[in-house]
This record gives C-alpha cells, structure tokens and sequence, in this order.
C-alpha cells in the first residue's frame, strides 16, 4: 500500500515538473520569437533615471492600490454610473484573477476582452496583471472579421464579449468567428451580461463561486518586467492588423513622463476614447498606477460629457477636435460653464481658429502631443506654451525619450529638414506580435521608424509635415488604406481603386476612394456601405466619399502617386 502511495506521488511530481517544464518552454519560445529588446546600454539608462525596474504589472497595480486606495474612478454609461475606488478594484480584480485562473488562464497567456468601458473591462485588465497573462484589449468596432484576424494572430487563449454587441448578440458572433474550427488555440469564451445559450460561458457563472478577500491564493506569476504584459492591434500601413506589444515597463515609463509632464497630475480627468485604443490605456493607467481620479465613458455622448464635467469638476481632458467642438456646444446648448476644465489634450487633426477662440473665451488651455500605439507619448505640449506653439506644433520630448529625423536609407537629415521620424525611449514597445515586422520596423540601435515626416524647430518642438504610411487617420483611429483598397477591388464594379484621406475640420480625415468604375458602371456610396457590412468590416473602415476617376496617376516606376490625389483633393 505504502509503495503504491509513493508511486503515485512520484507520478503527481512528474506530471507537474512536465507542466512547469512546458510552460518554461513555450514562453522562452515566446520571448525569442516574439519580443524585440533594445540594447543593453540603452536599458541600463533608462534604469538609471528611473524610468525601468523589476516590477511586473501585477506588482505595480498592488503598490499603487496601497498607496493611493481612495481614488475614485467613475465609469458613466447610457444606463446610469458605476463608482468605486482603487482599493476596491484591487480586492475585485483578484477574485476575478482566481476565477479565471481556475479556468486554465496562466503567465504568457493572451486575455483578448472587446467591451467597451466598463468595471469588467477594467477588472479584467488587473485579473490579467495579477496572473501575469497578457491583457489585450480590442475595440468595440471590430467585426467578426478583423475580430478573427487579431485572436489568430494573438493566439488568444480566451475572449471576453458583450451579450449584444455593435453587431448583434454574442452568439452570432461566436457563429461568424467559428473558433473550433478557425482558431484552435482559443480556449474559453466568456459573455458579459444575459446569454442565450451556447457553449460561451457566462460572467455571472465565472464570478459566482470565487469567495472573498485575504483568502484568495494565485498561482505565483511568472511575468518579468520585460515581458509582454499588454497587446494591441493598430492597422498602420497593413492590410492586416498588427500586434503591439508592451511590457510592464514600458507602460510604467510611459506613466511616469506622462504626469511628469503635466502642470496638476492629479486633477480630476474625463476619458472619451475606449481601451482598445492607446488614449484610453493610457488614461486607465494614470488611475490605476498614479491614483489619479477618473471617469470614463462607454461612448462618446458630448451631452453626457458637458453634464460629467460639471459634476465631477473635472479638469483635464482629451479627444479629438470633433470632440472638443462637440463638447463645447452641448455645454452651450445645457448652459453648463464647464467652469473647472483648463487643460485639453488634442490630436489626430489642426485645431480650427474658431474653436481655439471659444477655448480661450472658456479658459481652456488646449495643446498638442505625439504619439502612436507603439510609442505613445513621444512628445508633449505644456498648457503655459506660448499659443502659436500649442496650436502648431506636437510639443517636446518627454523625458528619456530621444528623436532622430532621416532620409530613406537611415542617415541623419540636415537639422530643419523634413525627414521620416524614428524615435527611442523606455515607453517604446517591445516589438510586433508578428516577430517578421520587426525587421523593417526598427533601425540598428532600437529607433523606432514611425513613418511619419517631420522636423525640429530650434526650440525643440516637433512639426509633423506629411505621412510616410499609407493610412487615414480618422478621429485618432488608423484605418489601412491597403486593407479598404482591397475590400473594394472585391467589387466586380470596380476597375482599380486608391483611398486616401481627404481632410475633415471634425474628425482629421475621412475615407476617400478614387474609383476606376469597370464599363463606367459607378456604385452609390450606400451600395459601397452594404458591401462592407456584408462582410463584417467596422463600419468606420467604410468609405464615405468616393471619387471617379478615368486614370489613377503614376510616377516612373509605375506606383500610384497619391500626393497627387490628396492635391485634387484638396482643389475639389
């Protein structure tokens, strides 16, 4: 009896040294293939200003849920508002942690959630950090296809959906992803809200069985300061997203010049952009790390917002030009004075004139700064920067981070001259999910081709001039031009086709395709639109203009020129 005892108990240890064995494999395989690192020297900088560390994320979440455990977040929808303070997210994401360990999540594993604002979105982002799994937002917009496109990249191992969704219910969806067939490596499907039916798990089914408080045991994480902690997909010059990754220090350093930058840290902020998108992670952040009191929206409701910034005297905020215009006229509309919001964070388009003059007539400081998915602050204005400097330029550098302006062979321009911008600094990511894209996406020495052209001023302000990348920028949210050109060449209407962004005071650019029509058959813009629900594309990737055109311009190499398109645009 005793011998069998022993030898089963030897058996257990050698199941578990397997699993252990396993799991150490398939992460170092994950950090070899996936990962970029910069070089030594330049990480030993950053460590020495501070600016990297040994922290996972789960580590820093609990540092900061001690420090600051009073701050409020307040997450405001159409069906009323749900407030909480930081310790109280701590306490909740760890239970939320337990469950969804106990349904196989681990270290290194991708957590894919496409909500839109919410307290099981922000949960789920710590239950992640504190299990050292790898949290991967995704925007509300996406369809099924650009949906199943980002899990088979990510190889996700659970996803996490609304029970109605901007495309109908959650069922539906699962049936259009088909995840037994096309994407294996999911595991676990969770449904937020009423289901019906199916094989999804339920939220309130996850959450029901996990107790209370101190009691609560983890599996220890794994998670290194520098591996993959957060992952999300930016469309850039691909037709196919690409996965961007960050680790707990980047993220870290990207919270620490950011308030470092900022006249008052801590004053109350107004969030408008989802968590999907890197403005909203990194306001997510300044809460959940720096304790800064905050309030997210699940959508953009300019009347709602003019009501919260009076309620919770906010004072900073960000968004696009559309947004601010549209906040300024639900105030006047309401009669709200918005009496305590002096700082606005604009991107993504020029501010017109006559917006900044209604910003000055309210007190409100409006500034620009830089930044994308895979470097996201780059450069930062300051609210006391003299007018023309704020309006006209993306701000300086923030600390640690550094800029090189060059031609296409890597050199250094002369200084004032316009070039493509490569940047490097400790909040800039780790590298594509996609280890194949790092190649051309990086020069020697970890700089960071951002395919934007611009140049520094004397002063040390960045002026973007033009666009390397082939995308349209609209509202902040970067749409391939390669991926809407290949939608529309499906269209046995359409001959050839070259989408470009055609300028828009409200939102930067929208969507423009210049059409080659086959036998001079146009379609309507509406039959355009069906075509692109039809296939499950996010309704923002849809064309709103198009443009017939005899013959698409070329240069000597036979490429499409589309300066020569935007200059049409622009004389139309």
């Amino acid at each position: 009896m005793v011998h069998q005892w022993y030898r089963k108990i030897i058996l257990m240890i050698k199941l578990i040294m397997e699993r252990v064995m396993t799991e150490t494999t398939r992460l170092a395989g994950r950090e070899g293939e996936r990962s970029w690192a910069p070089p030594r020297e330049q990480r030993l900088e950053w460590r020495t200003l501070g600016l990297h560390g040994e922290r996972n994320l789960g580590q820093a979440f609990a540092e900061a849920a001690g420090a600051f455990p009073d701050a409020p977040i307040v997450i405001s929808t159409a069906a009323g508002e749900t407030r909480t303070t930081l310790a109280d997210l701590h306490a909740q994401g760890l239970r939320l942690a337990a469950a969804l360990s106990a349904e196989g999540l681990r270290t290194g594993d991708v957590l894919a959630v496409q909500l839109p604002n919410s307290l099981e979105g922000v949960l789920l982002q710590r239950a992640a950090a504190a299990l050292g799994a790898v949290f991967l937002p995704i925007v509300p917009i996406y369809g099924a296809a650009e949906l199943s496109e980002i899990l088979r990249d990510a190889n996700a191992r659970m996803l996490v959906v609304p029970a109605t969704t901007r495309h109908g219910s959650a069922q539906a969806l699962l049936d259009a992803l088909d995840p037994a067939r096309t994407l294996p490596g999911l595991r676990r499907t969770i449904v937020v809200g009423e289901t019906s039916g199916g094989h999804a798990l339920s939220w309130s089914t996850l959450t029901a069985d996990v107790g209370g408080g101190a009691g609560i045991v983890l599996p220890p994480s794994r998670a290194g300061a520098d591996d993959p902690a957060l992952l999300i997909y930016t469309s850039g010059t691909t037709a196919a997203p690409k996965g961007v990754q960050h680790s707990a220090n980047t993220l870290l350093a990207e919270s620490r010049t950011a308030a470092q930058r900022r006249a008052n840290p801590m004053t109350p902020q107004l969030s408008p952009w989802p968590t999907g998108h890197i403005a909203g992670l990194v306001v997510l952040l300044e809460h959940a790390l720096r304790g800064r009191p905050t309030v997210l929206m699940d959508a953009w409701d300019p009347a709602r917002a003019a009501v919260l910034v009076e309620r919770f005297e906010i004072g900073a905020s960000s968004g696009t030009p559309f947004h601010l215009s549209a906040l300024l006229d639900a105030a006047d509309t309401a009669g709200l004075a918005l009496a305590t919001l002096h700082d606005y964070l604009t991107g993504a388009a020029p501010v017109p004139s006559a917006l900044v003059q209604r910003c000055v007539e309210r007190g409100i400081s409006t500034y620009r700064a830089y930044g994308l998915s895979e470097h996201p602050t780059v450069t930062l204005g300051w609210t006391d920067d003299a007018l023309e400097t704020r309006l006209h330029t993306e701000g300086s550098l923030s600390a640690g981070n550094r800029m090189r302006i060059v031609d296409d062979a890597g050199r250094d321009v002369p200084f004032g001259e316009d070039g493509e911008i490569a940047t490097r600094g400790p909040e800039c990511f780790i590298g594509y999910r996609d280890a194949s894209l790092n190649r051309a996406a990086f020069l020697p020495g970890g700089w960071f081709l951002t395919g934007d052209i611009g140049h520094l001023d004397a002063d040390g302000f960045l002026h973007i001039t033009d666009r390397k990348k082939d995308i349209v920028n609209r509202g902040g949210e970067k749409i391939s031009s390669r991926e809407v050109e290949e939608i529309l060449a499906l269209l046995p209407q359409v001959a050839e086709v070259a989408v470009v962004g055609s300028p828009d005071s409200r939102v930067g650019e929208r969507i423009c395709a210049f059409v080659v029509w086959r036998d001079g058959n146009p379609l309507a813009l509406d039959e355009v639109a069906a075509h692109f629900a039809r296939l499950g594309k996010a309704r923002q990737k849809t064309p709103e203009r198009l443009e017939a055109i005899a013959v698409l311009p070329r240069n000597a190499t036979g490429k499409i020129n589309k300066q020569a398109l935007r200059e049409r645009l622009r004389a139309l």
